[in-house]
């Protein structure tokens, strides 16, 4: 218990970062026009590719006994793998709303 609360104590400073982070995060988003939706998700499974390339570098330096950086790095690679996929996931069924449906008539395989 001494550990935690010495190291809660020493990165007092980043823990509140990072507690602004979210509720900063949590406003910018909750305020995105819908039109901005496509973009943004497109960047973000820029930013979730960077950070499965981190996860990836944590595992590959991790001492084999290490297990908590394994997890940790093990834990982000599948995480950031999910989110790079249901990121282009979502974002392919986005932008199938904008294509233009061909009418009943017309043919689809070409010009005849």
């Amino acid at each position: 218990m001494d550990a935690i609360l010495n190291f809660i104590g020493e990165n007092i400073t980043m823990i509140y970062l990072i507690i602004l982070m979210v509720f900063v995060g949590i406003e910018l988003i909750g305020h995105v026009p819908s039109v901005l939706h496509t973009p943004l998700m497109s960047g973000a499974n820029a930013i979730h590719g960077v950070v499965l390339i981190g996860a990836i570098i944590v595992l590959g330096k991790a001492a084999s006994d290490d297990y908590f950086s394994i997890a940790i790095g093990f834990l982000g690679v599948i995480v950031g793998t999910l989110n790079v996929i249901g990121g282009f996931v979502v974002t392919d069924r986005m932008l199938e709303m904008f294509k233009k449906k061909p009418k009943a008539g017309e043919n689809k395989g070409g010009s005849k």
